[in-house]
């Protein structure tokens, strides 16, 4: 139905949640959804000890974000999200951009871009 909302996904480290929560106020889209995941990517994989016993560490603690957006630019949100995450190292995320066909508002039955 509408094209013209999209849902950024962010991959981040936890550590820059605060930065990139800022990031986006700026640019207006406040709105986001949270959520503390594990995952592997170009991180390198880390040894540790623990009781005497070697273990490897290779799912890295993240934060996923999500954010739909209607009448704020895309590439506005991934910009914000992008210059708010980066560190330079390995491990500094990834970002998504999707079409979303069509969003529905439940309390108010409002579709499309309305309901963003």
């Amino acid at each position: 139905m509408a094209a013209d909302i999209q849902m950024i996904v962010a991959f981040i480290r936890p550590g820059k949640l605060s930065e990139v929560k800022k990031g986006l106020a700026e640019v207006g889209a406040p709105s986001l959804t949270v959520t503390n995941v594990r995952g592997r990517g170009s991180q390198p994989v880390k040894k540790g000890q623990w009781r005497g016993e070697e273990y490897v560490v290779d799912l890295h603690e993240k934060v996923k974000l999500e954010t739909v957006v209607a009448d704020v630019p895309a590439d506005d949100v991934v910009d914000a999200i992008s210059e708010a995450a980066h560190t330079g190292d390995p491990g500094d995320g990834k970002i998504f951009v999707v079409d979303v066909d069509d969003a529905v508002q439940i309390r108010t039955g409002k579709r499309g871009p309305d309901a963003v």
